[in-house]
């Protein structure tokens, strides 16, 4: 396995977190420029957006929990240089999860599928750091 295949899924998320920064900065934005959030408000608490920016805050918030754990195996799987095929497969599938865990929060937030989707990425970076783990302590 190449340097890149383990980037490639790192750079997918980077770019979810992207684009849900800008969706919530539009949706920020339209709620200022409407009226139903005012600039005073927001500066004293930073919560006073309506149900849709916050939507889109919480999902990019949501992004800087769990994926870190996933930034920081990527990187220790490079620095270590145990990095295999099914890591690499792992890796996608965390990164497949948190896609469709952010889409299911910006569009429907149906709650149930959306733990769904969490705890699918939660089960797969637990195998892979569990998977890291043997393989550095054994040595394989």
């Amino acid at each position: 396995m190449t340097v890149t295949d383990f980037l490639l899924p790192v750079f997918v998320e980077i770019l979810l977190i992207f684009i849900l920064l800008g969706l919530m900065g539009r949706e920020r934005g339209r709620s200022l420029m409407s009226g139903e959030a005012r600039r005073e408000d927001i500066a004293l608490d930073g919560g006073n957006y309506p149900l849709r920016a916050r939507q889109f805050a919480n999902c990019f918030s949501n992004q800087f929990e769990l994926p870190m754990l996933f930034f920081v195996l990527i990187a220790f799987i490079l620095i270590t240089r145990v990095g295999d095929f099914l890591l690499l497969v792992l890796a996608w599938v965390f990164v497949l999860s948190r896609l469709a865990h952010a889409y299911i929060h910006t569009t429907s937030n149906d709650v149930d599928w959306r733990f769904r989707a969490y705890a699918l990425g939660v089960a797969v970076l637990l195998a892979m750091w569990v998977i890291f783990a043997i393989k550095i302590l054994t040595g394989t």
